[in-house]
């Protein structure tokens, strides 16, 4: 199998031919252990369809994970113990990592939940110290050595306390000592929070995630840079913002996120820098399913979730940019002498640093007005490309000099629009 790594300019993950490899996640944390094999085999077909790369789950699940059986009866420890595993549990885990290997897809492996070292809030119990989570990330480490892995520590829980940060770096410790460091490690944090707060300098931590939250409109792009900027540098992306068909700000009163609130924080987020994405659906990260108890006023059944709309296009991102020089694009809101704007019209420009491309996405279809002295001079073809069906619109050709105005082909709620410029 490929194996990944960051690349040598530290923004982007590549497989180790130096290809680059384009994070497309999805959120799927309670696969292991709400879902049986026929189910996984399902829902797996349908994500690899839709071009995600990266399967985000969780081994010790949030919801009752270790004292609620998955399918089959098995519970994934013996006495609530982090080094007693139980070899049937595994044996599941291990046939949905093997089918996503199958399908080309790359398992986001979360060793447990947060509420498991730190409750918090959920059904914990809390298990771990930093000893058993060293031996536990050290088994996990071994059994998926050959397996197309990336490791996510954390799990929704901010770190409180030195023995939190501790129980981390230890179960990090374990997993490089059981895989050899094959694998990619990182963090997923607590809403609002980022993995650099916490672990920025550390070796072990390859690449920063940030939770942005569920809660429409909020500008994930400006967090993103806060944490592109820093150094080290680090590759990053947003690994939770709003999900599809959630309550907005957890209230149901406020609507509920749509595909195109998953379509703004996708293009904010990469226009931002961001190294890859994650789409989430409130009702398929806790696979609902008629007979459960509904988590936050979860309403459709995964079954169905799956084809909502916001997941079929998340792979019209993944398509825009790897048809363009992929490990030299960065961020520049500096183009946009017109304001980029704010809420739902926020405008993100990013570009490729040789020149040649300049990509702007205008979330609502506001006009906008480039400094086009910026980009080098020369010609540029120009296009509209629409971000619910990946179909590029050219509309001719302009030169790199001056200041230019841009007219989307519609503005308003839903209709977003991204303008390309390719060197001619």
């Amino acid at each position: 199998m490929s194996r990944l790594k960051v690349s040598d300019n530290q923004r982007f993950l590549v497989h180790n031919d130096g290809t680059p490899f384009f994070y497309l996640g999805d959120t799927a944390w309670e696969l292991f252990h709400r879902l049986n094999r026929e189910e996984a085999d399902m829902y797996l077909v349908d994500r690899a369809a839709k071009g995600f790369t990266v399967i985000q789950a969780v081994v010790l699940a949030e919801l009752d994970g270790i004292r609620d059986p998955n399918p089959y009866g098995h519970s994934p420890l013996h006495e609530d113990n982090p080094t007693k595993p139980n070899e049937e549990y595994f044996a599941h885990v291990d046939y949905i990592v093997q089918k996503a290997e199958s399908l080309g897809l790359t398992i986001g492996m979360l060793p447990t939940w947060g509420d498991k070292y730190h409750k918090a809030w959920g059904k914990g119990p809390e298990v771990f110290t930093v000893e058993n989570a060293q031996t536990f990330g050290e088994f996990l480490g071994k059994r998926y050595r050959d397996k197309p892995i990336i490791w996510i520590l954390g799990g929704d829980r901010a770190l409180t306390t030195r023995e939190h940060v501790r129980i981390i770096r230890a179960m990090a410790v374990g997993i490089k000592s059981g895989d050899g460091g094959t694998h990619l490690l990182t963090f997923h944090p607590q809403g609002m929070q980022n993995s650099a707060q916490y672990f920025h300098c550390d070796e072990w931590l390859d690449f920063n995630m940030w939770q942005t939250g569920h809660s429409r409109d909020r500008n994930n792009g400006d967090l993103i840079e806060q944490i592109y900027r820093l150094t080290p540098t680090k590759p990053c992306l947003d690994a939770e913002p709003g999900y599809e068909d959630h309550p907005n700000s957890f209230n149901p009163q406020n609507g509920w996120l749509d595909d195109y609130d998953c379509r703004k924080y996708l293009y904010w987020a990469l226009f931002a820098g961001a190294c890859g994405h994650t789409y989430g659906c409130h009702d398929i990260w806790q696979m609902y399913a008629p007979g459960r108890e509904p988590i936050s006023w979860a309403r459709t059944p995964w079954q169905e979730a799956i084809h909502l709309p916001g997941s079929g296009q998340m792979q019209h991102a993944k398509a825009l940019l790897l048809a363009r020089p992929y490990l030299t694009r960065i961020p520049d809101q500096s183009l946009i002498v017109s304001g980029a704007l704010t809420g739902t019209d926020h405008i993100r420009s990013t570009r490729d640093s040789e020149n040649a491309f300049v990509l702007v996405y205008s979330a609502s279809g506001k006009p906008f007005t480039l400094n086009l002295e910026k980009i080098g001079g020369g010609t540029f073809d120009a296009a509209w490309y629409d971000p619910r069906t990946g179909i590029s619109s050219p509309f001719g050709t302009i030169e790199a000099s001056g200041e230019k105005e841009f007219n989307p082909p519609s503005q308003g709620h839903g209709n977003d629009w991204a303008l390309t410029l390719d060197r001619a």
